[in-house]
């Protein structure tokens, strides 16, 4: 081929070259799996007025966002898009937008709002309102609020939803039981005695187990939600606060604020098997979505701890804003 001939040919072998180039990468990627999306922690600091986001691959802040005057209840909608934040002085719930890290709307939902969930099929956010003594349920399509469900025990601090969306389960400072909501009803259908100050809620993955932290009674208690009846009561040392599940269900996790510690409790016998410290006045927390990680809040030491779940040993202390009260991560 001479030099014209090869200088004609170029540009279609460079074509070729990319289309190579391209079906390889394509191989590769098929060979790897899907893509997996960025895994990210959520830290609302009261203080501060901002969500700390934090990289769970790095284990380390990234960026701050805006929210308000006094954040505090966190959720994230099921497909990663937006986050919920409670603002306790400013009676909203903002709506972020996660992918501009911005809020897109405010909805006035009571008086000194507090915990927050969402339900798996992200159609609804609760909201528990402490100086309603009530809980506002919120249409997560339309951003509005279509109940405010008035609870028996004042000062209610989180409203949980059952993994099948049909109860709400909701604890309250001043009382010494939990309210279920039936959501379809929207109305409390019963209170489960359960002990002084009852806090953080979390249920076993097939939803047949509630566990609910009861601080001034130092004990976690376990509730059959068939029967909507307490079967066991756990000691604590000093003080149960907040409390998440394992992915798989085995084990679920309890803060002690007064101790600085977590423990874990096993669900098979419901016996604390596993406790180590972490910062000052440990509150809420959450595990990561491959449940290898658990994020601490601690509250007076400005931090996040993460506990490596295999070891159950801490394995890192984030630096995050002031008064961080809890975590989601997405």
């Amino acid at each position: 081929m001479n030099l014209a001939a090869l200088t004609d040919a170029l540009p279609s072998l460079q074509a070729a070259k990319r289309s190579v180039v391209a079906l390889c990468a394509a191989v590769v990627a098929l060979a790897a799996g899907p893509a997996r999306a960025e895994s990210r922690a959520y830290v609302p600091n009261e203080k501060a007025g901002t969500v700390s986001v934090i990289d769970t691959a790095a284990d380390q802040v990234i960026g701050e966002i805006e929210v308000g005057v006094r954040p505090r209840g966190v959720a994230a909608s099921p497909d990663g898009k937006f986050l919920y934040v409670s603002d306790q002085r400013r009676n909203v719930l903002h709506v972020i937008d996660l992918a501009a890290r911005s809020i897109v709307v405010e909805v006035e939902i009571g008086d000194s709002p507090e915990g927050v969930d969402v339900s798996r099929d992200g159609r609804w956010i609760a909201a528990a309102i402490e100086d309603a003594n009530s809980v506002a349920l919120v249409d997560a399509a339309t951003r509005k609020v279509v109940a405010k469900i008035g609870v028996v025990g004042r000062n209610p601090e989180h409203a949980v939803f059952s993994p099948d969306g049909k109860w709400l389960y909701v604890s309250a400072e001043l009382g010494s039981s939990v309210d279920v909501i039936d959501v379809a009803a929207r109305k409390v259908v019963t209170s489960i005695a359960a002990g002084k100050r009852p806090r953080g809620i979390a249920f076993t993955p097939d939803g047949r187990t509630a566990y609910v932290a009861c601080e001034e009674d130092r004990k976690v208690v376990a509730i059959d939600v068939a029967r909507q009846k307490a079967v066991a009561a756990i000691p604590f040392p000093q003080s149960a606060s907040g409390v998440s599940m394992q992915v798989d269900g085995k084990r679920v996790l309890v803060t002690d604020g007064k101790a600085g510690t977590v423990s874990a409790i096993d669900t098979a016998t419901n016996t604390l098997v596993a406790t180590v410290p972490v910062g000052k006045r440990p509150w809420n927390m959450a595990v990561t979505g491959d449940g290898r990680k658990l994020y601490v809040a601690n509250g007076r030491s400005n931090s996040v701890s993460v506990i490596d779940l295999a070891t159950f040993q801490k394995v890192k202390e984030i630096p995050v804003g002031e008064l961080p009260w809890g975590v989601v991560v997405r």
